[in-house]
């Protein structure tokens, strides 16, 4: 690391369980972030903050003045812009060395077979089923890490899925995809504005201690955050055998950070 980096990073070099060599695997990491919005912002900005290396950022989306209440990546000079561009932006003015590449598309399948197998963690910043299923589906497919948020109104939820771990469930295990869901969206339900921060910042931290081989992941556990109350409640949750997605698997090979 260069003199600059060690300045940048001190406060991570201190930290037990990640150090010098868990500095340099960050430098040396590649994140992909699904969505640019509430969620995406604190994730993209974490994640450039702290040092990883290169960060993918994917949104087909425009900023617009109803997102800035919560969308912290964005500002007023960024109106009719696009989120993903925006955030690579903001990145580089708080960690210029990171390398952001932004698209400027729907998380489709096709994108995703292109991208996912490049990372070495994915993060779900998105806000339908659709895509959150396409992404789980691609991170089981390809035996990469997950990390995946949800907000609405005064409620959150997240967990990671983790391929490389024997008998943790995907996302799919708890919400099958076969079964009917319908998307309430921001516009219609609301959100309040410190509680996609809260999520996004939580995943951020996943996503770094996964790259890091540092602490327990969420992995077979479902986190659930009602603001109302600031109560936080955490359930084990299983692997689906009969799982559409994951429930054929073969477990591959751990991922860097676990070994």
């Amino acid at each position: 690391m260069t003199d600059d980096q060690l300045l940048r990073y001190a406060r991570h070099l201190l930290l037990d369980g990640l150090g010098v060599e868990g500095q340099r695997a960050l430098l040396a990491a590649h994140a992909l972030v699904i969505g640019a919005g509430g969620l995406g912002s604190p994730v993209a900005l974490y994640l450039g903050s702290a040092g990883v290396g290169r960060i993918t950022v994917v949104d087909h989306d425009n900023v617009d003045l109803g997102n800035l209440q919560r969308q912290i990546a964005h500002n007023l000079s960024r109106l009719g812009q696009p989120k993903a561009g925006s955030a690579r932006a903001s990145i580089a003015a708080i960690n210029p060395d990171v390398q952001v590449t932004a698209w400027v598309r729907r998380a489709d399948a096709a994108l995703l077979d292109e991208l996912v197998p490049q990372a070495h963690v994915v993060l779900d910043c998105s806000d339908n089923f659709a895509t959150r299923h396409a992404v789980n589906a691609a991170c089981v497919r390809h035996g990469k890490p997950l990390v995946w948020g949800a907000a609405i109104g005064w409620d959150a939820q997240m967990s990671v899925v983790d391929p490389a771990l024997p008998g943790t469930p995907c996302y799919a295990c708890l919400f099958p995809p076969e079964s009917a869901h319908t998307d309430e969206a921001c516009a219609t339900m609301g959100v309040l504005a410190p509680l996609v921060g809260v999520v996004g910042s939580l995943q951020a931290a996943e996503a770094l201690k996964l790259l890091v081989g540092a602490g327990t992941s969420l992995a077979g556990q479902l986190l659930m955050l009602d603001a109302r109350t600031l109560a936080f409640d955490r359930i084990q949750v299983a692997r689906q055998p009969g799982c559409s997605v994951c429930g054929s698997r073969a477990t591959p090979g751990a991922h860097p950070g676990h070994g």
